[in-house]
């Protein structure tokens, strides 16, 4: 039995990059041989064993055969006669199909070092074909290792642009969808995502509502950019900068302008109510992805308020009031910070305009904490009950805004 670090972990080392998790690969044991050594099994499709005092993963070298459609379409052999090169065969991208032993020598039969220096993301085999998942994961570390210079093989792009061609990408389970999409918003340039996915056809198929975006255009002296899915890649990226590894918050900037591509022709390039307009389209792809309720209610929001939100300086208290009553932010109050960075991301998320001030996020946080700090107790105390307590929160609550101005929240 012997035992290798796989994937990421030497992957990141050979980058300069932190190790965070460090995977393990077992070739020429039985599961009765890692039982038998304390190792505690977890894997549900094949066997994953977690080392008994490191908690690691350690996986039994394994081979996979498509026998049907989507990500469980597989049977796995993890005979005890499976190599370690065939288990690296079966791996999407050469860069994650390289191994190291226990002495540090690298198991490299793919070319993935080759590739690191060359900053593709390439295949491994064929056989990437047979995994759709394996269309958003190249695209999600397009998001990872943009910045880095990385891009995608022509030969890699040409089989993904079959994969979806021939319909495999039909097969994608919406939780697959969303989960590969929610780590790849928490990546440094969400963007790469978006035009990975573009590149080879499968965001029209993935996420139509975002796919319409691109080609729509938009009033120059507000966005330089004028290509509405330009915009929405430049929000996306400044949500990243805002607030590192925030899916939440990347999630909203992503779709806070689906509207946009509901605005008819005529009108173009005006988005008169796209604020509204957009708000059905969000719901219906969060319910299609089966996306977390906090990321779809908030995401709505965004849509709803962003527009009122960058005028925040020249509102009435008793609109800024509004917004917060709207984002049921006194009982909410975590709402506050995601729902300001994504509307900052908005803002900012321009050619040009990156480098520009948000000051109407630190009014609104001024604005709330003072709005914040009335409570019932007081106007109980004076003899008020029900709905008069209610009023008379809400009045003073205008008054406590009232008596800020952005010069002073600032």
């Amino acid at each position: 039995m012997k035992t290798y670090l796989v994937g990421g972990a030497v992957r990141d080392r050979l980058l300069g990059i932190a190790v965070k998790d460090r995977d393990w690969v077992v070739v020429g044991a039985q599961p009765e041989d890692l039982l038998r050594a304390g190792y505690k099994p977890v894997g549900k499709d094949f066997p994953v064993f977690l080392h008994p005092q490191t908690g690691e993963e350690y996986a039994l070298a394994r081979t996979e055969r498509k026998t049907g459609r989507g990500y469980h379409g597989f049977a796995f052999d993890t005979d005890a006669s499976v190599t370690l090169e065939d288990d690296l065969r079966r791996r999407d991208l050469t860069i994650n199909a390289i191994a190291e032993d226990e002495n540090g020598a690298l198991i490299d039969p793919f070319g993935g070092a080759r590739d690191l220096d060359a900053k593709l993301l390439r295949h491994v085999s064929p056989a990437f074909a047979e995994d759709p998942v394996r269309v958003l994961r190249v695209a999600r570390f397009a998001a990872r290792f943009a910045a880095r210079g990385f891009r995608i093989a022509d030969e890699t792009l040409a089989l993904m642009r079959q994969m979806v061609s021939s319909g495999e990408v039909d097969h994608l389970v919406p939780e697959r969808v969303w989960a590969e999409t929610q780590k790849a918003l928490t990546e440094s340039t969400p963007s790469a995502f978006l035009r990975a996915l573009r590149d080879c056809q499968a965001l029209a198929r993935l996420f139509p509502e975002i796919d319409a975006l691109y080609g729509v255009p938009q009033r120059a002296e507000f966005h330089p950019e004028i290509d509405s899915g330009i915009h929405t890649e430049l929000v996306v990226d400044m949500a990243a900068r805002l607030a590192p590894g925030d899916a939440l918050i990347g999630w909203c900037a992503l779709v806070h302008d689906l509207g946009k591509a509901l605005t008819p022709k005529d009108q173009l390039p005006r988005h008169h109510g796209h604020e509204h307009s957009g708000i059905a389209p969000i719901a219906a792809l969060c319910a299609r992805l089966k996306v977390p309720s906090e990321y779809a209610a908030l995401a709505q929001l965004v849509c709803k308020l962003h527009l009122l939100t960058h005028t925040a300086l020249e509102l009435r208290p008793a609109t800024v009031l509004g917004i917060f009553e709207q984002l049921d932010a006194f009982r909410r109050p975590d709402r506050i910070e995601p729902f300001l960075l994504a509307c900052e991301a908005d803002k900012r998320g321009r050619l040009g305009l990156e480098e520009s001030a948000y000051p109407q996020a630190q009014f609104l946080r001024a604005a709330f904490a003072a709005a914040a700090e009335v409570g019932a107790q007081p106007f109980v105390d004076r003899g008020l009950q029900g709905p008069a307590v209610g009023e008379a929160m809400r009045a003073a609550r205008v008054n406590a805004i009232a008596a800020l101005t952005p010069k002073s929240a600032s």
